[in-house]
């Protein structure tokens, strides 16, 4: 048992260290050990201490989700706690979050997980998503599906492609950071969905403004946004780290006007 607890400990630590791109003199050097300690860490000859794995942690500049699964392999009890948006230690958290979306009225504003699952949205996101599809969102909603799949939101946006490479490198990126299965399956079920552009897909340069719009259409109406992505700065629960609020605004005063008519009339 207890090799199997070094050896999962030391294989994980030497893959978040060729994520990160370290050799392990670089690594040892900046949390300040000998390489040769290290080399027996990562080959299970040495078993580290509570504190070297939170001290290896910080230096790898993990997900804190990725520090208690290392705290886990290394044969200790998880570091970070992971709760429900619902408990009343996060109420602040809670309170915070609905007047980032109030204060986003009336343009839309989402709060999603790590991999993009719909938490709330205000109510310029409702009018956005029921004037495009003619309906409010109901159940489950991933906002990542909706982006790139068909039967999502693809019809409606006139530069779906350029948008959707754009995304998918976010989701890659996403992946490499964390390192979670879920995200690279994530990453690869987008990927799937036909049609959707190689990663490799460059837009034509004399299309390139200060941010990338959205190019939003259906039947006469078009429209153009582009989008903020917010997190909390200093969290100290794995739910909370992976949190993110979109934030979208108008690209022209036309598109400013078509939501303030939403607001008005209630609906999209």
């Amino acid at each position: 048992m207890t090799r199997q607890v070094k050896n999962g400990f030391g294989e994980r630590l030497k893959w978040w260290r060729a994520q990160r791109g370290l050799s392990q003199l670089a690594l040892s050097g900046a949390a300040e050990i000998s390489q040769r300690h290290l080399s027996f860490l990562e080959s299970g000859r040495a078993e580290p201490s509570r504190e070297m794995v939170l001290r290896l942690c910080a230096v790898l500049d993990m997900p804190l989700r990725q520090q208690n699964a290392l705290m886990l392999a290394a044969g200790f009890a998880p570091v970070w706690r992971e709760s429900d948006l619902g408990v009343p230690e996060l109420a602040q958290v809670n309170s915070a979050l609905d007047y980032m979306l109030a204060q986003q009225e009336p343009y839309p504003a989402f709060v999603v997980d790590r991999r993009w699952n719909l938490l709330r949205a205000n109510a310029g996101g409702g009018h956005l998503v029921t004037f495009l599809t003619g309906a409010a969102p109901s159940g489950p909603v991933n906002l990542a599906d909706a982006l790139i799949s068909a039967d999502g939101l693809r019809p409606f946006i006139g530069n779906w492609e350029e948008v959707a490479v754009h995304f998918l490198r976010s989701v890659q990126a996403d992946a490499v950071a964390d390192g979670t299965a879920e995200t690279a399956a994530l990453l690869r079920r987008l990927t799937a969905y036909p049609g959707v552009p190689p990663l490799s897909r460059v837009a034509p340069l004399e299309t390139h403004g200060p941010v990338l719009s959205i190019r939003f259409r259906k039947a006469e109406t078009e429209f153009g946004v582009f989008t903020t992505i917010a997190t909390l700065g200093t969290p100290q629960d794995v739910t909370l780290q992976e949190i993110r609020i979109e934030c979208f605004f108008p690209s022209d005063e036309g598109s400013a006007a078509l939501f303030r008519g939403w607001a008005k009339t209630g609906s999209g």
